[in-house]
């Protein structure tokens, strides 16, 4: 029979009143609840000797009871209604891994409301209504803990406010999104289009057959926004992130920024700045001889820039069933430590008490200032002098240029490699070119990344 091992290891004499399992009820038994189900089953005694106490799914809410049965077997009891789980008197914790904005909220506000901590996997939740969520929380005295909500196996939010906690924090960058790395990998090393990456990717279960949220970068914002929240202390700003996807991303950029050098990624990109932070998503240059460009498949990455600490770098699985499992799991042991402790005693919900929170301003997308990467269609090879002409009279830095490798059935490419710029100069200045005669088509511009320590 299992004992629990703080009891174990106690002497008689010395040994406290037995301390009460962890009771814990879930909300959804889909790819993540069921991982999480067999994690905790499988590693029973590890998660108590780390917790100080065993942890017990005593009920579970799912849609599909039948379904849900032939994962959990007995001893789990079921229920249809989401909200008997949020508000059951014998649950100490809600665990929420159904997803979604609506009903999801409902169920954490009601959870919260009834006195019972919350582990969530839900990063579209926190980054719309996180500020509601955990002002309520606040007022209760409980715990939300999120860490499978950001790069999944990837210890990143607990890094954030408590393995850095002594530094100031100069900016954030990360491959968050595993679906649309997946599909730019497969770009590059395929040489395929978009679309047809993207069949790829639901072909194997890496992509939804709606893919929006995750190729229209809108995950990886979600993400971002809790990353941000943590690594400068300022409130949840998902309305604010500037955001662009991978849709309008075509092979011929794939492959040019690969003749130059470099290797294009979907990054989330949070940096101080005089003004505020910069909160951005988008597909940007990075050189092929980073670590992040190294980063392939579904996998994901986040890099810290701190003061003290320098760069770090966080790598691991950006998706699976056990590998958010493992995160959930990891919320779990520290609620189970921290029940009972006095609210002012915990980790802050977003890496600062609320009372310091910094309401720093985000740059807007005219102002954000990095170096970028061109393509200007010509009608003649000899016309790449009048392309870095035009950028000359618009003051706009030039640090390369070059002719694309020859294509079939397209005419000839200039590539630009600028030095840093404001946005708000370079749209000008590539507005000026695109109505040069020289100039045969649409000019593709993405940024480029240096990501230096």
């Amino acid at each position: 029979m299992y004992r629990d091992p703080v009891e174990s290891l106690e002497p008689l004499h010395h040994r406290p009143a037995a301390i009460r399992t962890l009771r814990v009820g879930m909300i959804g038994i889909g790819t993540v609840g069921s991982g999480t189900f067999r994690v905790l089953v499988r590693n029973r005694a590890d998660i108590a000797a780390r917790a100080g106490r065993s942890i017990e799914l005593v009920i579970v809410a799912a849609r599909n009871l039948q379904r849900a049965a032939g994962i959990l077997g007995e001893g789990v009891a079921l229920t249809a209604d989401a909200m008997q789980v949020a508000t059951h008197p014998d649950v100490d914790v809600v665990v929420e891994v159904a997803g979604g904005t609506g009903p999801a909220r409902d169920w954490v506000l009601a959870a919260i409301a009834h006195g019972k901590h919350v582990v969530t996997a839900n990063k579209a939740l926190l980054a719309v209504h996180g500020a509601e969520v955990f002002a309520a929380a606040r007022e209760k005295g409980v715990i939300v803990a999120y860490e499978g909500a950001v790069a999944v196996s990837i210890p990143i939010i607990k890094a954030l406010r408590e393995g850095l906690a002594a530094n100031r924090i100069e900016w954030v960058a990360g491959i968050i999104n595993g679906t649309t790395n997946f599909i730019l990998s497969k770009m590059r090393d395929e040489g395929l289009d978009f679309a047809a990456a993207l069949a790829q990717a639901q072909a194997l279960g890496y992509a939804e057959a709606d893919p929006t949220f995750d190729i229209e970068g809108i995950d990886a914002a979600h993400k971002l926004t809790l990353l941000a929240a943590n690594a400068f202390g300022m409130p949840l700003r998902f309305a604010d992130a500037q955001v662009e996807g991978i849709t309008a991303l075509q092979g011929v950029d794939v492959a040019c920024a690969e003749q130059l050098g470099y290797r294009i990624k979907l990054l989330g990109v949070a940096r101080r700045q005089a003004a505020g932070v910069e909160l951005r998503v988008q597909p940007v240059l990075v050189p092929v001889t980073h670590l992040m460009a190294q980063v392939n498949g579904s996998m994901n990455a986040v890099m810290v820039k701190s003061d003290a600490a320098g760069l770090t770098m966080y790598y691991g699985a950006g998706a699976g069933s056990e590998q958010t499992a493992s995160a959930v799991i990891a919320d779990l042991v520290d609620v189970a430590r921290l029940d009972g402790v006095h609210a002012a005693r915990h980790v802050p919900h977003l890496g600062v008490h609320a009372h310091a929170t910094n309401a720093l301003a985000v740059v807007p997308r005219a102002a954000v200032h990095t170096s970028h990467y061109l393509r200007v269609p010509v009608h003649a090879v000899g016309q790449i002098q009048a392309v870095a002409a035009c950028l000359a009279e618009r003051k706009v830095p030039v640090r390369q240029v070059a002719l694309a490798a020859e294509r079939p059935g397209a005419g000839p490419q200039v590539l630009v490699l600028t030095g840093p710029v404001e946005q708000g100069a370079l749209d000008l200045a590539v507005h000026a070119l695109q109505a040069r005669a020289e100039v045969a088509g649409a000019v593709a511009m993405l940024r480029v990344e240096s990501l230096e320590g």
